[in-house]
C-alpha cells in the first residue's frame, strides 16, 4: 500500500504526531512549544493525544501572524488510474494552529475566537482549498509531462523531481523541504497541482485508447483576472497553463473487440501533446472602477525588455521554439495590447519566437467559429514540423517522436476565445496521432467518429470551463461551441449570464480570492506593521455614501408603493419624490467617480503603485479616481518615483 493510505495524525497539547503505519513507517513530529520538526524511524503512535484523523497527506504548513497551521488533506476522491496509478482529487482539509493558544486548535476554532487580522488570513486559506480542484498521485508525478518524464526519469524524491512552476503547493512545503535537508522527510511531502485533470475511455475502429487532459497551473503571477496581468519581473506571467493532451493505448492483440470484455489499458503506446497560455508578457492592468470595461493601462517600463526576454528564454529552454497565436482584438479598446505585444516580439529578436496574429473576432463573426481553421490551416506547416511526443514502450526504452515546440496561445484573459483555439489545434494533433499508430487512414479524422466527437468535444470544454474559474470566477464562455460543434442562442443567452457573474465577482468579490492567492503561494508573507493593510483605510464618508443610496431607494420604493403617501396630512407627493431622486442622483454620482474605492480590492498587496502610475505608456482614461485626482498634479520627480514603485509592485518577486 502507498504511504499515504496508512497515514493518521495524532492531536496532542504538546505535539502533533503524522505517522506512517505501513510496514516501514516512519513517524513525523511537530513539537508545539518550539515548533520544531523531527523524524523518526517506525510506526510510533504518541501514548496520550486528543484526537487522531485518519488522513491522506500534508497539504503543507503555512506562517499567519500569530501561528503556523498545519494542513491536512483528510477527504480524496479517486478520478481516474493514470500508468497503473491512482490519481485523486482532494475534497475536504483540516488545519490545525501548531503554537499553543488559548482557544481549541481547529480553524473553526479559530475563526470564533476573535483576532480579526488572524480570521481574515485563516478565511483566507479555508476558502482557497476549497476552491481547487487540486490533484494528486502517489506514484504518478503531474506537475510533468510524459515527456518531461522521459527527459529526466523518475528516480529520487517526488518533490524534488516535480516541476517547479507547477507544485502549487511548494511554498507551503517549504518547512518540510528545509527539514529535508537534515532529516530524511521526503515521503511525507506530497507536490499538488491546481488545475483540471480528466481521462477518458475511447474507441475508434475497434481500438480502444484512453484519451485525457491535464491542466496545470502555475503558481508564478497567479491571481484573479483584473487583479493579476501581465508579467514581472522574473518573467513569469499571470495566468499561465501547461495543457496536455494525453492518447494512453496498447498493440492490437491486448484487447477485444469493441463491446466485449476488455483487459484494462497499459499504455503501452503512450502519445501526448503540449499546448501553453499565458498573459500578454508586457507590463500591463486593468483597473477596476465599477465599470463593465475597465481602464486599460499599459507601463512602458525601462524593465519590459529583460522580463520578457527573461520570460521567452525559459519558454524556448523548456519546450523549443515558441509558435505565439494572438488572439487580442486589432481595433478599439484591445488595440494597444496587441500593438505593445508586437513591440516586444520585435525588439526581442528571438529568432525561436514566432508571431502569428490571428483576428479572432473578424474571422469567426456571425458565430463562425469553425473559421478557426483558417489558422490551423496557416500553421499546418509549423505544426507538422513540431510534432507530439510518442512512446512505444513495447518496443524501446527511449520514445520514437518528441514535441520540438510549442504553440503559445493568447487573448486579453487567455480564457474563452484561447480555449476554442486550443480545442482546434488539439483536435488537429489528436488526429495525427491516430493516424500515425493506425487507427485512422489517412483520410479519417476525429470528425469522422461521433461518440470520439463527443468525448473531445465534452473534455476540452471542461478543461475550458476549469481553467476558466480559476481566473474569472465562472465557467468559460463559447463552450457550447467546442461541446456541440455549433453556437446557439442558448449558448450565447448562458455566456450573457456569465459575463454578468464575472462582472459581480471581478468588482466585489475577487479581492479576498486574490489576497488567497497571495498568501498561500507566498507572494505576501507576515511580517511586523502588516496589520494595517487588512483594514478599510477609506474615510468614513466613503463608507456612508452607499447607505445613503441604499436608504434612497428604499424611501423611492416605500413611495410608490404605499397609499398614505398621498395623504394631505404628509409631505406633498411631489416634494418627498424630488428630495429623494436628487439624493439618488448625488449618491451615484458620487459612487461613479469614486469607483475604484468601491471594488473589493486585494487587502494584502494593494495594487496602490499600479493605480496611481502615471509614466510612460498609455492609458484609456482616469474614471472612477476622483480620490486620486490630485495626482495628475504631482511633479514630474514624483511621478518617477511612482514608476519606480510601480516596477516593484508588478514585479514581485517569485517565492520558491
Amino acid at each position: 500500500m502507498a504511504l499515504h493510505e496508512n497515514l493518521r495524525f495524532y492531536v496532542g497539547k504538546d505535539a502533533y504526531h503524522l505517522v506512517d503505519e505501513g510496514p516501514q513507517g516512519q513517524t513525523l513530529t511537530i513539537t508545539r512549544k518550539t515548533n520544531e520538526i523531527i523524524v523518526n524511524n517506525g510506526a510510533k503512535r504518541p501514548q496520550q493525544y486528543d484526537t487522531m484523523l485518519k488522513v491522506y497527506g500534508l497539504f503543507g504548513i503555512v506562517s499567519l501572524l500569530n501561528s503556523e497551521y498545519i494542513i491536512l488533506i483528510t477527504g480524496i476522491k479517486r478520478v481516474a488510474t493514470l500508468l497503473s496509478h491512482p490519481v485523486y482529487q482532494a475534497t475536504d482539509f483540516k488545519v490545525f494552529a501548531i503554537e499553543p493558544m488559548p482557544f481549541e486548535w481547529t480553524v473553526d476554532k479559530v475563526l470564533a475566537a476573535g483576532h480579526p487580522n488572524e480570521k481574515y488570513l485563516l478565511s483566507l486559506v479555508k476558502s482557497h482549498l476549497y476552491s481547487g480542484p487540486f490533484y494528486f498521485s502517489y506514484g504518478y508525478d503531474l506537475t510533468r509531462s510524459l515527456q518531461a518524464q522521459s527527459k529526466s526519469g523518475n528516480n529520487g524524491p517526488a518533490w524534488k523531481l516535480a516541476d517547479d512552476r507547477f507544485f502549487w503547493n511548494k511554498y507551503l512545503q517549504s518547512r518540510m523541504i528545509e527539514t529535508a535537508s537534515r532529516q530524511d522527510v521526503s515521503k511525507f511531502i506530497l507536490p499538488v497541482i491546481f488545475g483540471f485533470f480528466e481521462i477518458k475511455q475511447a474507441d475508434a475502429n475497434g481500438r480502444d485508447f484512453l484519451f485525457g487532459v491535464i491542466s496545470r497551473r502555475s503558481r508564478y503571477r497567479a491571481g484573479t483576472r483584473y487583479f493579476s496581468r501581465g508579467i514581472d519581473l522574473d518573467g513569469h506571467v499571470a495566468n499561465f497553463n501547461e495543457t496536455e493532451m494525453l492518447t494512453l493505448m496498447d498493440k492490437p492483440s491486448h484487447g477485444s473487440a469493441v463491446g466485449g470484455n476488455r483487459a484494462p489499458i497499459k499504455g503501452e503506446i503512450r502519445g501526448s501533446y503540449i499546448q501553453t497560455r499565458g498573459s500578454v508578457p508586457i507590463f500591463w492592468a486593468e483597473i477596476n472602477n465599477l465599470r463593465y470595461k475597465p481602464d486599460l493601462k499599459i507601463m512602458d517600463l525601462d524593465a519590459t525588455h529583460e522580463a520578457t526576454k527573461k520570460h521567452f528564454d525559459e519558454q524556448v529552454e523548456i519546450y523549443g521554439d515558441q509558435f505565439l497565436v494572438s488572439l487580442v482584438n486589432q481595433k478599439g479598446y484591445e488595440r494597444p495590447v496587441k500593438e505593445g505585444y508586437e513591440k516586444a516580439v520585435q525588439t526581442l529578436g528571438n529568432p525561436r519566437v514566432h508571431y502569428t496574429y490571428f483576428d479572432y473576432h473578424h474571422e469567426c463573426k456571425g458565430m463562425r467559429f469553425d473559421r478557426v481553421s483558417i489558422l490551423i490551416d496557416k500553421l499546418e506547416s509549423d505544426l507538422i514540423r513540431q510534432g507530439y511526443f510518442f512512446h512505444d514502450t513495447s518496443s524501446s526504452q527511449t520514445p520514437q517522436k518528441t514535441q520540438t515546440s510549442v504553440v503559445r496561445t493568447n487573448c486579453m484573459d487567455c480564457l474563452d476565445r484561447t480555449g476554442v483555439v486550443q480545442a482546434a489545434l488539439a483536435k488537429w494533433a489528436l488526429t495525427q496521432q491516430l493516424q500515425a499508430v493506425g487507427i485512422f487512414s489517412s483520410k479519417e479524422t476525429v470528425d469522422d467518429h461521433p461518440r470520439l466527437q463527443h468525448i473531445f468535444r465534452n473534455l476540452w470544454a471542461d478543461n475550458a470551463d476549469g481553467v476558466s474559474v480559476a481566473y474569472s470566477g465562472t465557467g468559460a464562455l463559447k463552450t457550447d461551441y467546442t461541446r456541440t460543434g455549433k453556437r446557439s442562442k442558448q449558448g450565447a443567452l448562458q455566456d450573457g449570464i456569465n459575463s454578468a457573474v464575472r462582472y459581480i465577482k471581478n468588482n466585489f468579490l475577487d479581492g479576498p480570492r486574490q489576497d488567497a492567492y497571495d498568501v498561500v503561494t507566498g507572494r505576501w508573507q507576515p511580517r511586523k506593521g502588516r496589520d494595517a493593510a487588512f483594514g478599510d483605510a477609506r474615510p468614513f464618508f466613503a463608507r456612508f455614501v452607499p447607505y445613503v443610496l441604499l436608504l434612497s431607494i428604499v424611501a423611492l420604493f416605500f413611495g410608490i408603493s404605499s397609499p398614505r403617501f398621498t395623504s394631505q396630512n404628509f409631505y406633498p407627493l411631489k416634494t418627498f419624490f424630488a428630495f429623494w431622486i436628487v439624493v439618488t442622483v448625488i449618491s451615484t454620482a458620487y459612487i461613479a467617480a469614486h469607483g475604484v474605492d468601491y471594488v473589493a480590492y486585494p487587502r494584502l498587496n494593494p495594487l496602490t503603485d499600479i493605480i496611481t502610475y502615471d509614466g510612460k505608456g498609455y492609458e484609456s482614461g482616469r474614471k472612477g479616481r476622483a480620490s486620486f485626482a490630485a495626482l495628475a498634479r504631482l511633479p514630474a520627480t514624483m511621478h518617477r518615483k511612482m514608476e519606480s514603485l510601480a516596477e516593484v509592485e508588478l514585479g514581485k518577486k517569485r517565492v520558491d
